[in-house]
Order: C-alpha cells, then sequence, then structure tokens
C-alpha cells in the first residue's frame, strides 16, 4: 500500500511522564504520524469520506493524550496508535512519533522520541472442541473475538466434525476455521485466545487431549515466527485435514508462506498422500 497521509509535528500540552510534577503540571509533547491507507477512490471522486479526515486524527490525538496520563512515552504512543486504528477503519497501517522536547534529564537535549507501528493483519485461526457442546464453546469464542479491541471477524467457516487428532482415545472434535483482521501483534493475539480458552475451562493436561476448546493461529499474513512459544504459521496445518477442509471454504488461494503452496494445494497434497 503506498498511499499514506502525514501528519507532522502537532503540539500538544499534556500530563505525561515518572515524575509527579510531570503529571500535574504537564509539558508540551510533538506528535506525528504515517497513516497508511488507500485513498485512490477518494482521489479519483474528490471525495472525503473515501478517505481518512486528517483534521479529525489530529483532534483525537490531542483529546487522548490530554484526556489520559502514563508514566511513559511509549505506553501513551502505543495506546495512541490502537485508539487511531479502533476509530479509523480506512486506516491500514499507522506508524506514531512522540517527542519530549522538555525531558527532564539535566543534561542539554533538543527532544526525546519514541516510535512505534501497527497493521492490520490478516489473520486465519483454528477452531475446534470436542468436550460438551462443542458448537456452544466455538460459538462463545467468535463472540468473545468479536468484542475484543483490535480484531474484527471477516468469516467464519462451517463447522465440521472429525476424529481425534494425535492417538489419545477420546469424542471427535468439532473444528472450523475463521478469518479476522487485527492489529493486535502475534504475542498479544496468543494472549487473548489463551484468555478465552481459559474462561471455557480449557485444561493443558495431555497433549493432543480431549478439550472444551482449542484456538491455534495458523497464518498472520505471510509472517514467519519462530520462537519459544509461537509458531506462525502453525508448524503441522499442512498435515490437518480439519484445518485444511474449513480453511479452503474460505480462503482456498491463501498461501502458506513457507511451503508457497495454497491452502487448496496443501489439502489436495495431503488427500494424494492418504
Amino acid at each position: 500500500m503506498n498511499d499514506k497521509i502525514v501528519i507532522k509535528n502537532l503540539e500538544v500540552f499534556a500530563n505525561h511522564g515518572v515524575f509527579p510534577e510531570e503529571n500535574q503540571l504537564g509539558q508540551k509533547f510533538i506528535v506525528s504520524a504515517e497513516l497508511r491507507t488507500d485513498f485512490s477512490a477518494a482521489a479519483k471522486n474528490d471525495d472525503l469520506t473515501l478517505s481518512v479526515n486528517y483534521a479529525e486524527v489530529c483532534t483525537l490525538i490531542n483529546r487522548y493524550m490530554t484526556e489520559h496520563t502514563f508514566h511513559l512515552i511509549e505506553t501513551a504512543a502505543d495506546r495512541l496508535a490502537c485508539a487511531i486504528l479502533d476509530q479509523f477503519e480506512r486506516i491500514q497501517e499507522i506508524s506514531l512519533e512522540i517527542q519530549k522536547p522538555f525531558a527532564p534529564i539535566g543534561l542539554p537535549l533538543e527532544t526525546v522520541s519514541v516510535m512505534t507501528e501497527r497493521k492490520r493483519a490478516d489473520v486465519y485461526l483454528a477452531l475446534g472442541s470436542n468436550i460438551g457442546d462443542k458448537k456452544k464453546y466455538i460459538d462463545q469464542a467468535v463472540s468473545a473475538l468479536s468484542g475484543t479491541k483490535g480484531c474484527h471477524i471477516e468469516c467464519v467457516s462451517e463447522l465440521i466434525e472429525t476424529l481425534p487428532y494425535g492417538g489419545v482415545g477420546q469424542d471427535n472434535f468439532l473444528n472450523g476455521v475463521l478469518k479476522m483482521k487485527t492489529y493486535l501483534t502475534p504475542h498479544e493475539l496468543l494472549d487473548t485466545l489463551h484468555d478465552i480458552e481459559k474462561k471455557a475451562g480449557r485444561k493443558r493436561v495431555i497433549r493432543w487431549g480431549p478439550r472444551t476448546l482449542d484456538l491455534d493461529i495458523l497464518l498472520y499474513d505471510d509472517l514467519i515466527l519462530d520462537d519459544a512459544v509461537l509458531h506462525i504459521p502453525h508448524i503441522d496445518m499442512q498435515n490437518r485435514n480439519f484445518v485444511l477442509e474449513p480453511l479452503v471454504q474460505i480462503a482456498p488461494y491463501v498461501r502458506h508462506p513457507v511451503l508457497n503452496k495454497t491452502a487448496q494445494q496443501l489439502l489436495a497434497d495431503l488427500k494424494g498422500a492418504t
């Protein structure tokens, strides 16, 4: 996305800082933002409603900065970026900088600043349950995600009944896949999913064992991530019929960033191997 709107050096008087006098007396902050959006339709039709009203963005920045008080400008920057994305759906990515020209460090200093970036990612999640009212657990999870700030559900596949995976004796599963837009980072999203699972009574006792609710990140844009707690794309999705079938329902041409194959191709490969 090449289109962007740039807000540069908006001055705001607000009360942020680690010292009590900063919270009480306040000081000047300078905010800049780069808003990535597609305004081709707005330019073609000369219509502001098809773009992002930067005056309204500036008003939001001023209001948010003055109505809240944070110890860290890092916190102020990140939460302000999220607030802007919450209000302006046409903004797909934001880079935001907050400068603090009068930082009380006791040394000559022009300014100190922090910068943060947020973007809306296309995310695919696997949904599963094989205890109790399976559909109810999955429906509640979709509802919880829909009510989570920064998350927008775009579509949900049909739910299919599948045999257990992993060799542990248990009831059949109900499985599905959903697509969502989110500005949550992968680890923020993982924490959110774990919280939803916990509220559904999920207990992590037996690997591949029965569970009230199972929520897995399959794909997060074309991100490749491998750390101690999170693997994206999902490390075993290409071997799971109960993942690929519902994924193909809603996104047959979404591409696995490591294997460089579409969901449809992965499903065909899996069926050909069995």
